[in-house]
Formats: C-alpha cells, sequence, structure tokens
C-alpha cells in the first residue's frame, strides 16, 4: 500500500474502531499521512487493539515518536508489538522506552529486530523493562548492535525473578565469548521460565559453550528451541553440549546447529542424545555441517524411539554420499520429513544482511 492507500484504511477503522484487534501492515511505505492517521487511531480509548504488525514500513525516526506518543495517551490494550526493519532513532528508542515503562503497559511480545539500534539505545530500552518486568514474554533484539553495557543491562533484567521471558531472539547481535558468558550466568540464576533461545550467528568460545551446557544440565532449565547456527561450534564444543544435553533430554523439542563444522564426530555425539528413552527431539537441522557419514544416525534411528518424535530432519549441503540411501529407506515410512542433497554449497554467500534476509525467508 502507498500512504494514501494506508490513510484511506485507517481513516475507515476511525469511522467503526471497537472492533478490530490485529492489524498487520508490513512491508508497507505508511508515509507521514498514514503514520499520522494510525496514530490518531491509536489514540481512540475505543480501539482496543491488542497486536501491531509494522514490520518493513520504512517508519522514520519522527514517525516512530508520533506513534509511540499515540500508545502512551492509550497504552492499556496491545500485547503484541513489531517494529522490526525500521530506524528508530534515539527519540524514537526514547519514547518507546517511556510507554514500557508505564505499568498500564501491559505488551507481552516485542519485536526489534534489525532497528540498528545501538549499544547506548539497548541501554534506555532494558533500563525500561527492569522498571516493569513482569508482562514481557518475548523479545527480539536480532541483528543489533547491543555492546557491553546493553548485554549486562539484558543479563540483568534476565536476573530479575519478576522477569519471566520464554522467548529470546539474540541472532547475529555481534555477542562476545564475554558477553555470552555474561548472559548464560544470568539465565543460570533464573532458569525456570525461558522456553526459545536464539543465538545464532554469534561467536559463542569456549567459555560461553560451557557456561550454556552448564545450563542446560539444569533440571529447572526447560528449553525447547535452541538455535545455534553458525556460532563456529567446533567437534570439542558439540561434545560439551551434547553430553549437557544428555543429563537433562526431555524438555528440547528443536535443535538447531546448521553452519557448524560438528563432522561425522558430531553427529554420533547427537546420537548419544537420541538413544536417551527420554528424548523426544522433534526437528534437528545440521544444513552444511562438513558431514560426509551419516551410518550412525541410520542406525540410531531404526534401534531407539527417536523416530516416534522426530519430524524434521535436515541435512542438506553435507557431502553424505552412499549413506544416504539406507537414511532414506529407514525414514520413508516414518512421520519425519527428510532434507538432503549432495551438493555442498558453501555458507550463503553475501553480507549479511544476505544471510539474514535468508533465513527470513527459509524460516517461514
Amino acid at each position: 500500500m502507498t500512504d494514501e492507500g494506508c490513510s484511506a484504511v485507517t481513516s475507515a477503522l476511525k469511522s467503526n474502531p471497537s472492533h478490530l484487534r490485529e492489524l498487520n501492515l508490513n512491508w508497507n511505505k505508511l508515509g507521514d499521512s498514514g503514520v499520522k492517521n494510525l496514530s490518531d487511531l491509536l489514540m481512540n480509548t475505543q480501539f482496543k487493539l491488542e497486536k501491531l504488525d509494522l514490520c518493513g514500513c520504512s517508519i522514520t525516526e519522527k514517525q516512530c515518536l508520533i506513534l509511540t506518543s499515540a500508545l502512551k495517551s492509550n497504552p492499556s490494550h496491545l500485547r503484541e508489538l513489531n517494529l522490526s526493519w525500521n530506524e528508530l532513532g534515539d527519540s524514537g528508542v526514547k519514547n518507546l522506552s517511556d510507554l514500557l515503562m508505564n505499568t498500564q503497559f501491559k505488551l507481552e511480545k516485542l519485536d526489534l529486530c534489525y532497528c540498528s539500534i545501538t549499544e547506548e539505545q539497548c541501554l534506555i530500552l532494558t533500563s525500561a523493562l527492569k522498571s516493569n518486568p513482569s508482562h514481557l514474554r518475548e523479545l527480539n533484539l536480532s541483528w543489533n548492535k547491543l555492546g557491553d553495557s546493553g548485554v549486562k543491562n539484558l543479563s540483568d533484567l534476565l536476573m530479575n525473578t519478576q522477569f519471566k521471558l520464554e522467548k529470546l531472539d539474540l541472532c547475529e547481535c555481534s555477542i562476545t565469548e564475554k558477553q555470552c558468558l555474561i548472559l548464560t550466568s544470568a539465565l543460570k540464576s533464573n532458569p525456570s521460565h525461558l522456553r526459545e533461545l536464539n543465538l545464532s550467528w554469534n561467536k559463542l568460545g569456549d567459555s560461553g559453550v560451557k557456561n550454556l551446557s552448564d545450563l542446560l544440565m539444569n533440571t529447572q532449565f526447560k528449553l525447547e528451541k535452541l538455535h545455534l547456527c553458525d556460532c563456529s561450534i567446533t567437534e570439542k564444543q558439540c561434545l560439551i553440549l551434547t553430553s549437557a544435553l544428555k543429563s537433562n533430554p526431555s524438555h528440547l523439542r528443536e535443535l538447531n546447529l546448521s553452519w557448524n563444522q560438528i563432522k561425522n564426530t558430531g553427529v554420533n555425539h547427537l546420537c548419544d542424545v537420541l538413544k536417551d528413552s527420554h528424548c523426544k527431539l522433534e526437528r534437528l537441522s545440521l544444513h552444511s555441517c562438513g558431514i560426509t557419514d551419516v551410518s550412525s544416525l541410520t542406525q540410531c534411528l531404526t534401534n531407539t524411539k527417536a523416530l516416534q518424535f522426530l519430524k524434521e530432519l535436515n541435512l542438506s549441503k553435507n557431502m553424505i554420499g552412499d549413506s544416504k540411501q539406507q537414511l532414506i529407506d529407514v525414514l520413508r515410512d516414518s512421520n519425519c520429513k527428510l532434507s538432503v542433497d549432495t551438493d555442498p554449497s558453501p555458507k550463503v554467500p553475501g553480507s549479511s544482511i544476505a544471510r539474514n534476509m535468508w533465513s527470513l525467508i527459509t524460516k517461514r
């Protein structure tokens, strides 16, 4: 939609505001008039919107300021807000943070993926959440530069027992080994709520992987989805991770280790997890992991209960050769979808943005 089209839609909603609960305007150019009309609508106390998606709407700093100011005047209904792929700017982030501090604002899901959030802005946002921590359940800060102070403040928030976050996305946030250590240490002190964790495209390092593994061993930590795509995980680190999963295997449902060179040794370690009768893994992604032989995996799936639960297995871009056919035969009559080929292309080419877009497309 153009700004004219957006204005027409929002004007229509202004004349009948009381019923709508979800509004998705993703990837449209709202323009000044569209944003202004939408903001007028958001200020209407009869408008009880619960979910607002404005991803990739080319929202400027000034427009973000107008939108968040509107929400501040009518804060009690919204539960989900998606502002991803927009440039919020300092004033937009500051106004959003003021909104997050409002005890009447009971937001449960906040998506700020790829918003060019700086370290200082991350500090402001997380400080706001620290003052009103009890409602948020999902937070996506992927593809923003959190920096040391942002990670430290986020970690303080994660330690707060009132903060009951269930899903945390920090994909490609330039998180260092030291920062990963701080984050996982925070989660260790308040482990019982988180169900999904995405640390893909960050360098966890030995200490980060070790601390994450200690967390995975905690019986109070009931993580269901773990994404560690392209984290430079080595065969040795894979052993540490899988050993941790073996000691607390019953909760995890999705594991993504794609684009890590775990090789055949890593697959063998994963088989040890799958062999555990408490393991109920449903999705396992090992895209581009340098794997050349899946015989051990085939045998594991043949002789254990793992195949009763497994729904998706991604082994694409691994040169698994002759061992592929036997695996296909084993999975043929199962409910497991297998993704496999014999053309091991390199990582997704181009800039990080290209990889991110590719991830969004394949994920959806």
